[in-house]
């Protein structure tokens, strides 16, 4: 997917309103470009904003939130929990589509979410940069406060469904789900923690359950790149 304006990294314009870009996307900004990253960060300028260019905050309809982007080189396409179509599925991402199998009977062809987000799926991490190798390497840089704002402006639209995998993902979106939101909260996919409450929790059929009260359309979670 082409980001639809000449520099990568300015804001998507659906969310150039949010105070963090006039507030904290200045000095961010200016730490990415420093002579000493020569741009080595992930997943790069032309994917940085990728879930927020796929995923207009009036058309989201369930959030799910991750932690930073892989930090192996090529694996991170921009869009949590989401690698380019070619790369073996990380160990999360298969235990997510294990569950998947599990719950609705469905195996998605391979693991770019992209026909996810196309369909109103905000796939944010709390942290939009990271380095090779270096997991967290950005955490604390401030990306949390974006994470927070994009969710909050997609719920002035619609009743959202919260897919919350982890302790992370809880404590980023604390206080942000509203009654008539749909919060489904358990331990994270990874291999360390997916057998004490993630599989077995049938997010993807509750959630397309959810929506159908709210007179929505169904995810197609058996659609992953927007392409296919």
């Amino acid at each position: 997917m082409t980001l639809p304006h000449s520099d990568p990294m300015t804001p998507p314009p659906a969310w150039a309103h949010l105070p963090f870009f006039a507030d904290d996307w200045p000095a961010l900004r200016t730490r990415l470009q420093a002579p000493t990253l020569q741009d080595a960060w992930l997943p790069g300028p032309d994917r940085l904003f990728a879930a927020l260019a796929a995923t207009p905050p009036q058309d989201t309809r369930v959030v799910i939130l991750g932690q930073d982007p892989y930090p192996t080189p090529g694996h991170a396409n921009g869009l949590a929990f989401s690698v380019t179509p070619d790369t073996p599925l990380p160990r999360s991402l298969k235990n997510i589509f294990t569950e998947l199998q599990a719950d609705l009977g469905a195996t998605p062809p391979n693991g770019d979410l992209s026909g996810w987000a196309a369909q109103g799926v905000l796939l944010l991490n709390s942290a939009l940069s990271v380095l090779p190798g270096q997991a967290g390497a950005h955490a604390r840089w401030g990306w949390d406060r974006l994470a927070r704002q994009a969710v909050a402006d997609a719920q002035r639209h619609d009743p959202l469904a919260f897919l919350l995998w982890g302790n992370h993902a809880q404590k980023t979106l604390s206080g942000l789900p509203r009654p008539q939101d749909l919060t489904i909260a358990t331990a994270h996919p990874s291999p360390l923690s997916a057998r004490r409450g993630f599989f077995g929790s049938r997010p993807f059929s509750r959630i397309n359950d959810w929506l159908g009260t709210q007179g929505s359309p169904p995810i197609d979670w058996t659609l992953t790149s927007s392409s296919s």
